[in-house]
């Protein structure tokens, strides 16, 4: 019987107020792709910290090549052979290639110090190489596509002799090419023996390419299973404890009045005579390939990005919007994709972080803050988006993405905002808040708000749109309502009526 590369027996891990793992048993076996899936929060980012040592388990033990171990830093796990590779990739933008992956292991001249680059670039070349990478070692990584980025971050594990390589949502932000050339590096990373644990809510991937699948929920391993043993829907039913009646709940909302009117918006070489509508009651959806200008068009509504020229009517009154305050003070919200970077303040609670925008509200008498008030508005969010956990003092870098992303919501509804747009609202979160975040966006229009999502999966923006606006090249190329809307149709739109791989990836459950 083949050993275990690595194996973790009764493992706990307790934070304040939180048990965030219980009592883990895991077993990776070497040359093994393991799947790990389950809903933000249920316990997937503490086990990859314990893993790869930025955590230590408060209880249960550790074997790693046969050898009893307890890390205590990132360095203590990678020096075993455990790697990993996050959403948010860790290089650095302005170094070379070379010295990216040889960062924190440079080779020198033996004697005098010196850094040896002909014999770094030698092996990184090599490691590229059989990824099936042909990259400049000598230009900064920032000049490369994130898809690229991502095989030169294999390539620093392969050069580190990694024997287990943990990948975190590893294609969210990669074209469909892109995906396929991953997923290939991962096979040829099985053959040489390296074990993998994917981790990532698109099911369909998990299932394609794993060997075998954990499912945790709530802190707990609920299974393991051989992925021929099961499929998407017991999947996702053992994620969440729960079936899914509707992967996109909708609400019947009888459409209202004019609520945002764009004419001949353009901003040279991004935008070009851009023109919709958008009502009270209704979503609009807008699709469109990597590319197509769908966030500039969001940026420039939302006054982030000037516009060269065209015009904007809020309610039927036409405004000067030159700056995000301007648009806020409208009456519009701006959901970016990095809720991260753009987002949140993630060092802050989850109480500074909702009333981000809405401050003002609360202040009487010049910059007094009615903190009795703010604080039971926030509790009311909390509860109405059904934020885990619901304490306001709780640092929102601490929550999982489904929740955080929750937060950047409250932040808008606390400002009482009138029009939404969502840009990429559910990436990286898992199924079950998935549907919650259509639920609030249902929740939004049944209010009389009106909202826009941007998507770039082609079930979402199909399953929650009332209309779909397709853009290609910085152009609208196409409108359909949501009877007429058509996979082949819409694709084809946004392909500019040319057949090519779409970056569109079906999507999980909501």
């Amino acid at each position: 019987m083949e050993e275990d590369l690595l194996s973790l027996k009764g493992v706990s891990k307790r934070f304040p107020g939180v048990l965030a793992l219980n009592n883990i048993n895991l077993d990776i076996k070497p040359g093994e792709i393991h799947g790990l899936v389950g809903e933000n929060g249920a316990g997937k980012s503490t086990l990859i910290k314990i893993l790869t040592g930025a955590y230590s388990c408060d209880e249960g033990q550790m074997v790693c090549q046969g050898k009893h171990v307890h890390f205590v830093s990132t360095k203590d796990a990678f020096l075993m052979g455990i790697a990993a590779i996050y959403q948010e990739l860790s290089l650095a933008p302005n170094l070379s290639v070379t010295e990216n992956i040889f960062l924190g292991r440079e080779m020198r001249y033996k004697g005098i110090g010196l850094l040896n680059y002909p014999q770094m670039t030698r092996l990184a070349r090599e490691a590229l190489t059989e990824l099936g990478a042909d990259i400049d070692m000598g230009k900064p990584v920032r000049e490369y596509s994130m898809g690229q980025q991502q095989v030169i971050e294999i390539a620093r594990a392969l050069i580190a002799n990694a024997k287990l390589i943990i990948m975190d949502e590893p294609t969210s932000s990669l074209s469909g090419r892109e995906v396929r050339i991953l997923l290939d590096n991962i096979y040829k990373l099985r053959q040489k023996g390296i074990a993998i644990v994917y981790i990532s809510h698109r099911l369909e991937e998990v299932l394609e390419i794993s060997d075998r699948i954990t499912v945790m929920r709530d802190g707990c391993k609920i299974a393991t299973m051989d992925k021929k043993e099961t499929d998407q829907e017991q999947l996702i039913e053992l994620m969440v404890g729960r079936t899914l009646e509707e992967k996109f709940p909708q609400v019947t909302v009888e459409r209202g009045g004019l609520a945002l009117q764009v004419t001949g918006l353009n901003r040279t070489g991004v935008l070009k005579d851009i023109s919709f509508e958008l009502y009270q009651g209704e979503v609009l959806g807008i699709a469109g390939l990597v590319g197509a200008g769908r966030t500039e068009l969001a940026r420039a509504i939302f006054g982030a990005d000037k516009i060269d020229s065209g015009s904007v009517a809020v309610f039927g009154r036409e405004v000067k919007i030159n700056s995000p305050r301007d648009a806020i003070n409208e009456g519009i919200a701006f959901l970016t994709e990095d809720r991260k970077g753009q987002g949140l303040i993630l060092m802050h609670d989850i109480k500074f972080n909702s009333t981000l925008a809405g401050l003002k509200r609360f202040c009487k008498f010049g910059s007094f803050i009615n903190t009795k008030s703010l604080c039971k508005e926030v509790e009311q969010l909390l509860h109405d988006l059904q934020v885990r956990p619901a304490n306001y003092n709780i640092v929102t870098r601490l929550l999982s993405g489904g929740n955080q992303q929750k937060i950047v919501i409250a932040k808008w509804l606390c400002l009482k905002a009138k029009i939404f747009i969502f840009d990429e609202p559910t990436r990286g979160i898992d199924v079950g808040a998935k549907v919650e975040v259509y639920n609030v966006i249902n929740r939004l229009i049944s209010e009389g708000a009106a909202v826009i999502v941007i998507s770039s999966e082609l079930p979402e923006v199909m399953g929650i749109s009332n209309r779909i606006m397709v853009m290609h090249d910085g152009r609208i190329t196409a409108e359909f309502n949501r009877s007429e809307a058509a996979p082949e149709k819409i694709l084809k739109a946004a392909t500019g009526g040319i057949n090519h791989e779409s970056k569109f990836t079906p999507t999980i459950a909501g």
